[in-house]
């Protein structure tokens, strides 16, 4: 029997992998989600043995309806409760305000309905363009935290600008305020050392999912791609600006690197506070003491309109990608995006080709070289159908553009973490701000407008006319879209 198993164990393993990948063929076509996907699975899992697998373990499981988290110790907590219904009691007095947004009123009630997510009011916001900016910011306010300090990042790095990070929060922990830090277990690089610093002085962390060799399941491709920070519940940070060197503008910097962030000061800093215990509930499996400090009365000397929209595999629905749509539909005079990562699905695609076939303004920015040549060559599959439909595409040339936001019709604007693709929409856990107020939306138009002269436009002849074996490198990548 041992001699048959050595003389055969290829075969048997091939018949394995087989029976697995048939196993997995039937799980994906009762899932019944979009063809293309399931024919691109169905194509690795058949033509790649063993590879496929993994990719299948890797990027195909579907955590929404199954709900990773359990919200239910966060959402029953009488302090929560409290906070909530302050919160929706300061929604009524909206109808001024309903007139105002007109359409828009849309993207509230859309959100209400998904996820009871409030329209806050009484907000200071500060729009924060690139990293140099946003750690000014971020590094005073951390200073001057009196009560608490709640960190949640996609990648954290103790490089130059994430030592000065670190130790900021390790003099404020030894100070005897809260510290509490959750990052990403793959997307950040702490050494030991620093590790050891942040725990010796009172910084409380834990890894969001970690990954070990031992356990690598399609979890370790569910990532928590949020960039959070609150500060004693009356400041909140959110965007694209992860903490590490790479995000911060020096004259020793090897790629100019252009992002926005978001500061707000208000009670939309209460949302980002529960999505924080949130995230911090499951990643430390204890129960925890929800503090009424967590969620102080706060006045904010501006009444700017905030909703904060979540969304990822502890979600029922894709919330922000479902806002960005409706966003788009309900357009009337302009759509400023910018992303980089464009990699849409078809209701995107689609909304963006109709709003400019019917004379809506639609200008997009990417990066011209993305750090990924993947999703690079994938992104320019998807531009000539909008070309034809009278998007403009903007190829950002300064450096890599990180931002991700939108601007429409000088009252609604956009800014968090969530790109415009199957990864952000479907896979990581995302934040967004979503600004109802003319002066933001102003200073994000003006910025873009900026960003453009930066940029080389993508005439449609000339994209048409681009070499076929350049194209074929662009379909292949785009087969691999879903799986991005």
């Amino acid at each position: 029997m041992i001699d048959f198993f050595k003389e055969h164990y290829f075969y048997m393993l091939i018949i394995v992998n087989y029976l697995l990948a048939i196993s997995a063929i039937v799980t994906v076509l009762l899932k019944n989600i979009n063809p293309t996907k399931t024919v691109s699975y169905i194509l690795v899992l058949a033509l790649f043995p063993f590879f496929g697998l993994v990719v299948y373990y890797l990027f195909g499981q579907q955590y929404r309806k199954s709900k990773i988290f359990n919200r239910k110790n966060v959402v029953n907590s009488n302090v929560i409760q409290s906070a909530g219904r302050n919160l929706l009691s300061k929604e009524q007095n909206l109808k001024a305000f309903n007139e105002k947004l007109d359409d828009k009123i849309k993207l509230i009630k859309l959100l209400k309905a998904s996820e009871n997510s409030p329209l806050t009011i009484s907000n200071d916001v500060n729009i924060l363009f690139n990293g140099e900016v946003k750690f000014e910011r971020l590094f005073k306010d951390l200073r001057n935290a009196k009560n608490h300090i709640h960190i949640e990042y996609y990648i954290i790095k103790d490089d130059t600008i994430g030592t000065k990070f670190l130790n900021i929060i390790s003099e404020k922990a030894k100070e005897g305020i809260e510290v509490k830090m959750t990052y990403d277990d793959v997307g950040s690089k702490l050494s030991s050392k620093m590790k050891s610093q942040l725990l010796e002085c009172g910084v409380i962390m834990y890894p969001f999912m970690p990954v070990f060799f031992s356990s690598l399941t399609g979890k370790s491709n569910y990532r928590n791609h949020r960039k959070i920070a609150v500060i004693d519940g009356q400041i909140g940070y959110l965007g694209g600006i992860n903490i590490s060197d790479n995000y911060v503008n020096t004259p020793s910097s090897k790629r100019y690197w252009r992002d926005t962030h978001l500061r707000i000061c208000g009670e939309a800093v209460k949302v980002l506070q529960f999505h924080f215990l949130t995230t911090w509930d499951f990643v430390t499996k204890q129960s925890i003491e929800i503090k009424q400090s967590y969620f102080p009365e706060i006045q904010s000397k501006k009444d700017i309109a905030v909703q904060i929209a979540a969304s990822g595999p502890d979600t029922d629905w894709a919330n922000i990608m479902e806002a960005i749509l409706t966003a788009i539909n309900n357009a009337e005079s302009y759509i400023y995006i910018t992303t980089p990562y464009f990699i849409p699905n078809d209701q995107v695609t689609t909304a963006l080709q109709i709003a400019a076939k019917i004379g809506v303004d639609v200008k997009l920015i990417i990066p011209k070289q993305s750090d990924s040549w993947v999703a690079e060559s994938a992104t320019n599959s998807f531009l000539e159908p909008l070309l034809e439909a009278g998007v403009e595409v903007y190829r950002y040339c300064k450096g890599f553009v990180h931002a991700k936001t939108m601007v429409v019709d000088d009252i609604f604007a956009t800014i968090g973490t969530c790109n415009l693709d199957n990864r952000s929409f479907n896979i990581n856990f995302e934040i967004n701000a979503l600004i109802y107020d003319s002066a933001q939306s102003e200073i994000l138009k003006t910025q873009f407008i900026k960003d453009i002269e930066d940029c080389e436009i993508i005439d449609y002849e000339r994209w048409k006319a681009r070499p076929k074996f350049v194209k074929l490198k662009e379909s292949f990548s785009r087969l691999w879209a879903p799986l991005l």
